[in-house]
């Protein structure tokens, strides 16, 4: 099973990469997939690489079903 994160694009470097805050987290991964991205905008992180756009409430709700998921565990 693959796991993806959310995060919320930090920042963005020309070199292709981007800081993400993954809830309290930081750390930098390739947005080399994605086009247009910018500060403020939510993305799901998979393998150190920014693999897809999600809204802040598809951010919600991944966290909300970790949470169950670490609860039930």
């Amino acid at each position: 099973m693959c796991v993806g994160l959310p995060a919320r694009i930090v920042g963005i470097d020309k070199d292709g990469t981007a800081l993400v805050d993954a809830s309290g987290a930081r750390r930098k991964v390739s947005a080399a997939l994605l086009e247009d991205l910018n500060p403020g905008d939510y993305v799901m992180v998979h393998a150190g690489a920014a693999i897809a756009r999600i809204t802040e409430e598809d951010t919600e709700e991944t966290e909300r079903l970790m949470d169950e998921l670490v609860i039930d565990f």
